[in-house]
């Protein structure tokens, strides 16, 4: 397949040599420039030009005119992308546009440095899911960026910072199974290093939920998506005792609903198990999972919200409550 040169980008020049005006006439047509006389048919005539030509001033230029640029830079991080983030990442591109901001994803497992993707791109913000280096962050406010970090909160950027506690996530799992009569729980961990961030607090939340509560520690094991792996793990946890399982997510937990059939264990009659995240699936799966799940919308706008106050010097929202995080009971526990 033959590829084409790269395309002439169409100018202010074009425009006005098409329309029969000066460059400085166009400037003052499409940019709305108060206090200019100019006639309503030359304004006609220049923004039919434009139109004709599809002229559309760089982001650049805006910047310059307005003092700022209007573009929000996401920096997506190396982790599994699931219906939450994706849910997430949709909400906030559409709150933002509300405001005039237009939300750039960029994926940090592309490997490139974070200075190297924002002083391209010169955003008004950045928004990560991840803790920054400090010489990033002081870096980017030197140059007048605003910075955000959501869910995870790091050194130098608590003005602009989300935090969703992942030990609150566990403790729900675990003192919802201690409510039904469960006494002795399991903890079915994922096998991706990639999560290890939020894994590890989620089972410190079980492990604390389960001391509080006069239970013995949670019986960890790994459970990828490999039905015989998950069938050996379901085994193991009954040959312990275990009567209930908290999943580090519904992909885990779906898992671990699939070894239980292959182990001829009755969920949940035999093995309850309750999952994080409430994918679509959730809902679909034999039995139907019980899950924890997060406001994805409400973070999302909230989010928005702290970009948006930042940049416009305005005091930021309040901090989100327990609230976000809720459990939705099925007949999988």
């Amino acid at each position: 397949m033959p590829v084409e040169s790269r395309p002439r980008r169409v100018t202010s020049v074009d425009v006005a040599r098409e329309a029969g005006v000066s460059r400085t006439t166009v400037s003052y047509v499409l940019n709305a420039t108060p206090h200019q006389k100019i006639p309503d048919g030359t304004r006609q005539r220049v923004l039919d030009a434009a139109a004709r030509l599809g002229y559309a001033p760089s982001a650049a230029a805006r910047a310059l005119q307005s003092g700022r640029s209007d573009v929000v830079l996401y920096l997506l991080p190396d982790w599994p992308v699931g219906p939450a983030v994706t849910h997430t990442l949709v909400r906030l591109s559409t709150a933002l546009a509300a405001h005039g901001y237009t939300l750039l994803a960029y994926p940090r497992a592309a490997g490139r440095p974070v200075a190297d993707v924002w002083r391209s791109i010169e955003p008004a913000a950045v928004v990560s899911w991840e803790d920054l280096d400090p010489a990033d962050v002081a870096a980017m406010r030197a140059a007048g960026v605003l910075v955000a970090v959501a869910l995870l909160r790091g050194p130098g950027t608590a003005e602009g910072s989300l935090e969703v506690s992942q030990q609150r996530i566990g403790r729900m799992q675990a003192e919802h199974l201690a409510a039904a009569g469960h006494r002795r729980l399991g903890y079915a961990d994922p096998d991706d290093p990639r999560v290890r961030g939020f894994a590890e607090p989620r089972l410190d939340g079980v492990r604390a939920a389960c001391a509080d509560l006069g239970l013995d520690e949670p019986v960890v094991r790994t459970v990828p998506p490999d039905t015989a792996t998950a069938a050996d793990a379901v085994r193991a946890w009954r040959e312990a005792g275990v009567t209930a399982v908290c999943a580090y997510n519904d992909d885990v937990a779906l898992a671990v609903l699939a070894g239980a059939r292959a182990a001829g264990v009755d969920v949940p009659g035999g093995l309850a198990v309750v999952g994080v995240d409430d994918v679509p699936a959730a809902a679909l799966a034999a039995p139907p999972l019980t899950t924890v799940t997060t406001d994805q919308e409400g973070i999302a706008e909230h989010i928005a919200a702290l970009v948006v106050a930042g940049l416009d010097g305005t005091p930021p929202p309040p901090r989100l409550t327990s609230d976000v995080v809720r459990l939705v009971r099925r007949a999988s526990a």
